[in-house]
C-alpha cells in the first residue's frame, strides 16, 4: 500500500454531495458509482444521458511548427494530415511494437491536443519531453478539468447550453461557450454511445458539471458504469486488455 494521498479532481466535493462511493484510481479518489447503483448508470447512459467526471487522465499540449511531425515520430499513426478541428486515436509504442499508452490526439488552429490515461500520464510526459521536447513546446494542462457526457441525448442535451456543439460530427472538436464557460469540446468517448468530451478550467468544472446535471437527460455516472459501458462496446482499457506487451495489431486496434 502507498502512503501517497489520493489526488481529488476539481468535482471532488460535488461527487460527496451526490452521495458517491469513492474508490481509490490511478492516484485519483474517484466515484465509482452513486446511489442509484452501477446497473442503473449504465442503463441510463445506453438510454439517455450520463455525465463522467474524467479529470484524472491527463491534457497536453505540443506547440510549435514541427509539433505534427514529432508527435507523428512516436506513434503510428497520421498526425501531419490530421485536418484542424480533427481528433484521432493513437498509441504510444516502444521498440518492440508495444503500446506504452492509448491516446487521443485533436489538432485544433495552434496546438495539437493531446489526452492519455490516468495512470501512465508521468510516464507519458517524459515520453514526449524526452524524445520530441527539443522539437516543439510540451505543455502538461493540470489547470483543466476533462468531464464527458455520453448518451444518445447528449446531443440534444448540451446543445440548449451550447447550440453550435449539436453540428460537431464524430471525433471533431471545436471551442464552445458551454453555459457561459469557455471550453474545448470533442465529439467523442468511451463508452460507444454518441457524446462529447469537455476541457475545462479546474475552477470553472463544478459550475460546468451543475450547468449539465440541471439538463433532465443527464445523470452522474462513475467509473463502475464507465467500465461495464467500455467492456460492452468492445473498447480497451490500458494495463487491462492492452499493455506494452500487446501491439496494436494483436490488439485488433489497427
Amino acid at each position: 500500500m502507498s502512503d501517497t494521498p489520493l489526488q481529488r479532481t476539481p468535482l471532488y466535493d460535488l461527487h460527496a454531495e451526490l452521495g458517491a462511493k469513492m474508490v481509490p484510481f490511478a492516484g485519483y479518489a474517484m466515484p465509482v458509482s452513486y446511489p442509484a447503483g452501477i446497473l442503473a448508470e449504465h442503463r441510463h447512459c445506453r438510454d439517455s444521458a450520463a455525465l463522467f467526471d474524467v479529470s484524472h487522465m491527463g491534457q497536453v499540449r505540443l506547440v510549435g511548427d514541427d509539433a505534427a511531425r514529432a508527435l507523428e515520430s512516436l506513434v503510428p499513426v497520421d498526425v501531419v494530415d490530421l485536418a484542424p478541428g480533427r481528433q484521432r486515436y493513437g498509441f504510444f509504442t516502444n521498440a518492440a511494437g508495444g503500446i506504452l499508452d492509448d491516446l487521443m490526439i485533436t489538432r485544433r488552429e495552434s496546438d495539437l491536443l493531446v489526452i492519455v490515461n490516468a495512470g501512465c500520464k508521468d510516464a507519458d510526459m517524459r515520453h514526449l519531453q524526452t524524445n520530441i521536447g527539443h522539437r516543439c513546446t510540451v505543455v502538461p494542462m493540470p489547470e483543466r478539468a476533462l468531464l464527458a457526457l455520453q448518451g444518445p441525448k447528449a446531443a440534444a442535451a448540451i446543445a440548449r447550453l451550447a447550440p453550435d456543439l449539436a453540428r460537431l460530427t464524430f471525433m471533431t472538436g471545436a471551442f464552445a461557450r458551454i453555459a457561459g464557460i469557455e471550453c474545448f469540446a470533442t465529439r467523442s468517448g468511451y463508452t460507444g454511445e454518441d457524446g462529447y468530451e469537455i476541457s475545462v478550467p479546474a475552477e470553472q468544472a463544478v459550475a460546468l458539471a451543475r450547468a449539465l446535471l440541471a439538463l433532465p437527460e443527464v445523470k452522474p455516472a462513475g467509473l463502475g458504469a464507465r467500465d461495464t459501458l467500455r467492456l460492452e462496446a468492445g473498447l480497451c482499457l490500458y494495463g487491462h486488455d492492452i499493455d506494452d506487451q500487446t501491439t496494436p495489431v494483436e490488439a485488433g486496434l489497427t
